[in-house]
């Protein structure tokens, strides 16, 4: 199929941003410069609040945002990319489950300016108990398949204070074992 001249491309690229079911963004520095509806929408705000703004309030806490800031930033040089499923923010201030993929444009600095792409999977994997910031980080990791010992080397804290969170996660959400607790933070129990 060949090419549409330049204009229709770039109409075509433009509707194919705007209408995506997925949020999208383009970032500078881990501010908004540019996002869709879906984007705006899944976080409670109107599109043209967002423009300029730092990503930061869309997580549960500022310590969660720089903390998935470091955790991103190795892969984003080595790789050019980064995903991970996280809980973020809307602008209520409920908390969701949410895939998010993005790619930098520049390895050496990887936040001058990203590409991101944000699923919502409250639909699948409601957040039915409240959690503490480290509780997020935590499950998180699991979610990723991290060993303890992974887990509190990225966290920065102790093997032992990763299994002491993991054994409160696992009385709140009510799992057994860590397989069911996995299981659970996904929505598939």
């Amino acid at each position: 199929m060949p090419v549409p001249p330049a204009p229709e491309l770039l109409e075509l690229l433009q509707l194919a941003f705007h209408v995506a079911p997925v949020g999208m963004c383009v970032t500078r520095q881990r501010a908004i410069e540019l996002c869709n509806e879906e984007f705006a929408r899944m976080f409670g705000h109107e599109l043209h609040a967002l423009i300029g703004q730092s990503l930061a309030p869309l997580y549960p806490s500022e310590e969660e945002y720089r903390h998935t800031g470091d955790a991103g930033l190795p892969a984003m040089r080595s790789t050019g990319m980064y995903s991970d499923q996280r809980i973020m923010r809307r602008r209520d201030g409920s908390l969701f489950w949410c895939h998010v993929s993005g790619r930098t444009l520049d390895r050496d600095d990887p936040y001058a300016r990203a590409v991101w792409m944000f699923e919502d999977l409250s639909s699948q994997r409601p957040l039915t108990t409240p959690l503490t910031p480290r509780e997020r980080e935590i499950a998180q990791q699991l979610l990723g398949g991290g060993t303890s010992k992974q887990i509190a080397r990225v966290l920065g804290i102790s093997p032992r204070t990763v299994e002491a969170h993991r054994a409160r996660l696992m009385r709140k959400i009510g799992a057994a074992t860590q397989g069911e607790l996995v299981a659970r933070l996904v929505g598939a129990l």
